[in-house]
């Protein structure tokens, strides 16, 4: 039997069977695919990389601490009137004792311990400042009475800061951020000079969390620094010749441009006074929207008129005016303080 050789098949044969085995739609279909998927590819990596940046950007946004820059508050005017220090005039009446009187006119309800005879430079001081020898009294005698321990309103633009602890970073940035404002740590307390008129500056004693930057706007009530009387530490009152430029105040309730500190100190902590005893305290400042408009003491006097007023101490312990209240206004001719 004659042996069957078999015939190799060719290149070109074996690609002719390949062409006939596949499908002759995949053959028409696959370049359409091709030109349909590599766009899409593309277009699928161009997208997601921008959506991927996107989603970086917003967590990032999201963990990044506030923006800790003071926020641009439009500054107030200057005021064109200060307060004024002053007294209240009183004309003896049959029965009266410097004792009473401070007691029945200025709410001093401790006149009796402030001033003793145990301590003869304290009496002495109350002589000077009423204008009468208190161990003589007759009706008909006028005397000058003093607020004890006044308080003053004041709003100003922060010049310097002078902090008792050093500069930090205020927040401290959980990432790389663009910009780090430093601020000082008045936690413990700092001296703030404030400009309250265009040639007039004070120093406020500061205690807050607050972030304080020179240029911001300060609001304060603050009490007054009282005159230095030799062996009489409580001293009660303000020397009224003393100029209000180059003074020094301790706030005890404080404004930063548009954040109140709910957390400064209340007047009654600061040492010392009468507050909590008197049930409340003197307060001098100025019928305008800077002074006492700004701490809603809305008063039916005209603009600009200097007053000293009655704050009556809640029981929260905060000090409001009632209406009532003793209410007195500068009088420039006379320069006293009359009933208003």
């Amino acid at each position: 039997m004659a042996r069957r050789l078999r015939s190799h098949s060719t290149p070109e044969e074996n690609l002719q069977r390949a062409m006939r085995a596949i499908p002759w739609k995949l053959l028409v279909l696959l370049p359409l695919f091709i030109l349909i998927a590599v766009p899409s590819y593309l277009f699928g990596v161009r997208i997601s990389h921008r959506l991927f940046s996107s989603l970086t950007s917003f967590a990032y946004t999201l963990s990044a601490p506030p923006n800790s820059s003071p926020t641009p508050t439009p500054l107030p005017a200057f005021p064109t009137v200060l307060p004024q220090v002053g007294s209240v005039l009183y004309t003896v009446q049959n029965g009266d004792s410097c004792d009473s009187i401070l007691a029945s006119q200025m709410h001093m309800a401790d006149a009796g311990t402030i001033f003793s005879d145990a301590n003869p430079p304290s009496i002495k001081a109350l002589n000077a400042v009423v204008g009468q020898n208190c161990d003589d009294l007759q009706p008909g005698m006028v005397l000058s009475l003093m607020p004890q321990y006044p308080l003053m309103v004041l709003g100003g633009i922060v010049r310097a800061i002078n902090s008792s602890t050093p500069q930090q970073v205020i927040p401290t940035p959980l990432i790389n951020v663009p910009t780090q404002t430093l601020a000082p740590d008045c936690s413990g307390g700092c001296w703030l000079t404030v400009s309250i008129a265009p040639s007039v500056q004070i120093h406020l004693l500061v205690q807050t969390t607050l972030a304080i930057h020179v240029g911001s706007w300060v609001w304060a009530q603050a009490a007054m620094q009282r005159k230095s009387v030799p062996n009489f530490s409580n001293y009660p009152y303000v020397d009224p010749t003393a100029p209000l430029n180059g003074t020094s105040l301790r706030a005890c309730d404080l404004q930063i441009d548009n954040t109140h500190d709910g957390n400064s100190l209340s007047c009654d902590q600061l040492t010392p006074n009468t507050i909590d005893d008197d049930g409340g305290a003197w307060l001098f400042g100025v019928v305008n929207p800077t002074s006492l408009g700004h701490w809603g003491y809305h008063l039916s006097l005209p603009k600009n008129t200097q007053v000293l007023l009655w704050l009556t101490q809640t029981s929260n312990g905060s000090l409001v005016y009632k209406a009532g209240n003793p209410l007195y206004r500068y009088d420039q001719a006379t320069h006293v303080y009359v009933k208003a």
